[in-house]
C-alpha cells in the first residue's frame, strides 16, 4: 500500500535547488510524526537532501548510481533500488504502508497505484524549481483536514490534508488510524 507525502505552496511547488523553499517546523513534526515506523521511498536526490539517515524509518532509494550500492550495502537502515520496476514489484511483496516523499519523477510514476495522499498545502508563494505533478484528485476524496497554527516559528498559514482514493480497500477504521497519525 502506497501513500505520498509532500509540502506545496500555491503554485504546486516542492523544491528549490535541492531544499524545501520554506522552513515550516509544524510540517516537519507532521512528516516525522505520520512517516514514523513505515518505509520511506525517494529518489536519489530527495536522499541527498536530507539531514542524514532519519530515524525509525526504513529508506528505500531509487537511484541509477552503483555507487550508492557500496556506500549503503552494510546499512540495514538503507536499501538501494535501481528501476521502477525494482520497487513495484517490492511494494507488491507485501501489505504495508510504505510512503513516496519525493522527488516529483517517482510522484508521477506511482501517481494510478497511491492510495493516501497526506499534503501539506503552504498558503504563500516561493520560488521553486520543482513542481509536484498533477494527480488524478477526481478518484480521490478529503478524509480529513486540519489547520495549521501560525506562529513565530510557523509563519506561513498552512493547512494539513488527507486524501483517500475511492477505490482503496482501506476500511474506516483504518483511515480513521492514519488520519490521526
Amino acid at each position: 500500500m502506497l501513500a505520498y507525502i509532500w509540502a506545496e505552496d500555491l503554485h504546486h511547488q516542492i523544491g528549490f535547488q535541492g531544499h524545501l523553499p520554506w522552513y515550516l517546523p509544524a510540517d516537519l513534526a507532521h512528516f516525522k510524526r505520520v512517516t514514523q515506523g513505515y518505509p520511506m521511498i525517494m529518489g536519489r536526490k530527495t536522499f541527498a537532501s536530507l539531514p542524514g539517515i532519519l530515524p525509525g524509518r526504513p529508506h528505500y532509494v531509487l537511484t541509477s548510481s552503483s555507487e550508492y550500492d557500496q556506500k549503503y550495502a552494510t546499512d540495514s537502515r538503507v536499501k538501494i533500488f535501481h528501476t521502477t520496476k525494482q520497487l513495484v514489484a517490492f511494494n507488491q511483496s507485501d501489505n504495508q504502508l510504505k510512503f513516496i516523499i519525493g522527488g516529483a519523477s517517482l510522484f508521477a510514476a506511482f501517481a494510478d497505484q497511491v492510495d493516501l495522499l497526506y499534503v501539506t498545502k503552504i498558503a504563500a508563494a516561493f520560488k521553486g524549481d520543482v513542481k509536484m505533478p498533477s494527480l488524478p484528485w477526481s478518484e480521490f476524496d478529503l478524509i480529513w483536514a486540519k489547520k495549521g497554527r501560525q506562529d513565530q516559528q510557523n509563519k506561513y498559514p498552512h493547512q494539513f490534508k488527507l486524501y483517500s482514493r475511492r477505490t482503496s480497500k482501506l476500511s474506516l477504521t483504518t483511515l480513521e488510524k492514519y488520519a490521526n497519525s
